[in-house]
């Protein structure tokens, strides 16, 4: 028996890195699958990619889930597909970097928008699902970046938008705990993921300053982190909540 067989797992940014590797590893699991991605070609190449292992998922694409209105419409459309949510796997983010003072205004707002309001939104419109269900979990992805500043690349609104994502994360915890609902967050290091490509593209000596923040000297890969978001979606998890979880190489220690 899978660890997560029949569970019901809404994943948000399955276009591609840590969502569409999440989609994989939790449909290995035994869960079925509701992704979206802004990217709807890419989005599609996933659930073609869980389908041919022999997973279940739906894709629905594109999705802006910085607009509250399309986030509240997918999570109906989730709920919809398999008749419940037991699962919601907020991966979903989107953000800019640049130094203080020339970090803009708009760049500030986009990054809180991306990193902060889409998992709120997620989480705000797929609670009412839970709770009816008799409970769930929540799984955040934050960042090391919420509890570390960053010199390389500067990060003025990825560390603000990060540390409110762990702390939003306690807060669901604590009011979600009468309702049989448990919140986790993941705080990732540095992960070999297409977004960190677009961001460093060929940039080495930079790539090397992240690395060598980290006691392994090397990025992640997303199975890194997803294998540890599939042990606190299950059952056996069920004594852990209102945690965050480092998976950082070592980045955080010193």
């Amino acid at each position: 028996m899978a660890t997560l067989d029949e569970k019901i797992v809404l994943i948000t940014g399955t276009g591609g890195g840590q969502g569409r590797v999440a989609s994989m590893i939790f449909a290995r699991e035994g869960a079925k699958i509701i992704g979206c991605d802004i990217q709807a070609d890419a989005n599609n190449e996933t659930v073609e990619l869980v389908r041919g292992s022999g997973g279940e998922m739906t894709g629905i694409a594109p999705i802006d889930l910085t607009d509250p209105e399309q986030a509240r419409q997918f999570v109906e459309d989730a709920v919809g597909v398999y008749g419940g949510l037991d699962v919601v796997y907020n991966n979903a983010a989107m953000q800019r970097f640049g130094p203080m003072p020339d970090f803009s205004v708009a760049d500030w707002r986009a990054t809180i928008a991306g990193e902060l309001d889409i998992p709120f939104y997620v989480t705000k419109f797929a609670w009412p699902h839970l709770v009816r269900r008799g409970g769930g979990v929540i799984i955040n992805i934050a960042s090391e970046a919420g509890m570390i500043a960053g010199a390389v690349p500067p990060m003025v609104a990825h560390t603000a938008a990060n540390a409110g994502v762990i702390g939003m994360t306690r807060q669901l915890a604590m009011e979600g705990a009468r309702h049989g609902i448990r919140a986790v967050a993941i705080s990732p290091g540095p992960v070999l993921t297409p977004a960190s490509d677009r961001d460093l593209g060929d940039n080495q000596a930079a790539r090397d300053a992240i690395a060598s923040k980290t006691l392994l000297k090397r990025f992640a890969q997303p199975e890194e982190i997803v294998e540890l978001a599939a042990f606190l979606a299950s059952d056996r998890a069920a004594y852990i909540t209102g945690a965050n979880y480092p998976v950082d190489g070592g980045s955080t220690a010193w």
